[in-house]
């Protein structure tokens, strides 16, 4: 007699999860089923629900997972209902981290198209979606010509879990580079705490002195933490 394999628990459910999200709505799908869709894609066979909720839990938001990078992604390991351990391959990592660059640049455009100074809630939109769930300290610059548009933005440093170290020669030479009037300077505190330290402080009158004395205005330090975006100007720190 011929033997029939076991249908697996998992079968057809794609085809039910699309169709919720097509008769429903995708906001009305939780974090996981979200990221099960988009695996989808790039794990076109198996159960890859519990590859989407290993993901949560690892990093503990949908915004965490999609912040992380390729080799902390590829970290990532989830066991389906038969025991069978599987992984994310560099392929399934590049597009989730492509999906984050896709979310920094759609959040980053409000922030470019008008001077920044007039647009400053999708400025805190950006640097939000760009470094609230970095999980090492990132230092970067907005350098803004005369009509406070941007002219670049640019990673300075990249460090560690709570230190990013910052030149302010460095800061001030990049601006004169690329024809700078002004700049706002931009951290994060991966710790989710936005609040600024006495290194920060000092660091940022350094800056300030620097690009004084070469005509450059530094209009603002934010600091950017889970927990929300620190101003120093609102702060009268500067």
């Amino acid at each position: 007699m011929p033997t029939h394999r076991p249908i697996p628990h998992h079968a057809g459910h794609r085809e039910r999860l699309r169709h919720r999200a097509r008769a429903a709505g995708l906001t009305h799908l939780p974090d996981y089923e979200l990221l099960e869709l988009f695996l989808f894609r790039s794990q076109p066979q198996g159960d890859v629900k519990p590859i989407a909720k290993a993901l949560l839990t690892r990093f503990g938001s949908l915004a965490a997972v999609l912040a992380a990078s390729v080799e902390e992604l590829m970290t990532v390991r989830a066991e389906d209902t038969r025991g069978r351990v599987k992984g994310i391959g560099v392929e399934t990592a590049l597009d989730l981290a492509a999906l984050h660059e896709v979310a920094q640049r759609v959040a980053k455009e409000p922030a470019i198209r008008r001077p920044v100074i007039s647009s400053w809630t999708a400025l805190l939109a950006y640097v939000r979606v760009a470094l609230q769930h970095e999980p090492r300290e990132q230092f970067r610059v907005l350098y803004l010509d005369k009509k406070n548009q941007l002219i670049l933005d640019e990673v300075q440093n990249r460090g560690t879990i709570d230190h990013a170290p910052v030149y302010p020669r460095e800061v001030v030479r990049r601006g004169l580079e690329v024809s700078a009037a002004a700049m706002i300077l931009v951290h994060n505190h991966p710790s989710g705490d936005p609040t600024p330290s006495r290194a920060d402080i000092d660091m940022t009158k350094q800056i300030v002195q620097a690009a004084k004395s070469l005509s450059i205005e530094v209009h603002d330090h934010l600091i950017v933490g889970r927990d929300g975006v620190t101003s120093f100007k609102q702060r009268g720190l500067m």
